[in-house]
């Protein structure tokens, strides 16, 4: 199963794959995506699955039935309309979080820190000695949350931190403030 929810929010002529994209998959497996996350209708829970025609078989006839008993009208509206709708929203979000992203991998560079730029999604990985020691820093003295990578998994996650770039430019320049009052 390949959870492909960010798929489109990409930068640079960036297209993230999808696992669909390989020989076999279809056979094999299924890919989730969500309007959350391409749409800004995060909360909203709406989404699919493509792929496997016997997993996706199973996945409606066994979980989904037995998890709940639908999504609300009126989200179901929403979401026809997302789709069927011009897409020009998907390249104007894009180039929000773009604009997000190459301020805070600039500002966070200038401060000193690894960081390397993402081609897709609006999160941004920072490489650091200790998680839950820089989450707790940056909580503690400059009053900003981060996300430890520990909470991704040790094998992967730890000696990162995520900041989301779904926050203005003004929030994330005032940020960047904080970190130079905190790491200067």
């Amino acid at each position: 199963m390949h959870d492909n929810a960010y798929s489109e929010i990409s930068f640079d002529g960036y297209k993230a794959p999808s696992f669909l994209e390989v020989d076999g998959a279809m056979d094999v497996g299924i890919e989730m995506h969500s309007l959350s996350k391409t749409y800004n209708m995060t909360g909203w829970r709406i989404g699919m699955a493509a792929g496997s025609a016997d997993i996706i078989a199973g996945l409606g006839g066994r979980v989904k039935t037995n998890i709940d008993s639908g999504a609300f009208d009126a989200i179901q509206m929403a979401g026809i309309t997302a789709l069927t709708s011009s897409q020009e929203c998907i390249a104007d979000s894009c180039a929000v979080y773009e604009e997000r992203r190459n301020l805070l991998v600039s500002g966070l560079r200038g401060l000193g820190f690894e960081v390397t730029s993402p081609k897709a999604t609006f999160y941004v990985w920072m490489k650091v000695d200790d998680s839950m020691e820089f989450a707790a820093k940056m909580l503690n003295e400059a009053g900003i949350v981060v996300t430890p990578g520990t909470g991704f998994g040790k094998a992967g996650g730890e000696g990162y931190v995520r900041f989301a770039i779904t926050r203005s430019v003004e929030r994330i320049e005032e940020a960047l403030e904080r970190m130079r009052g905190v790491f200067a």
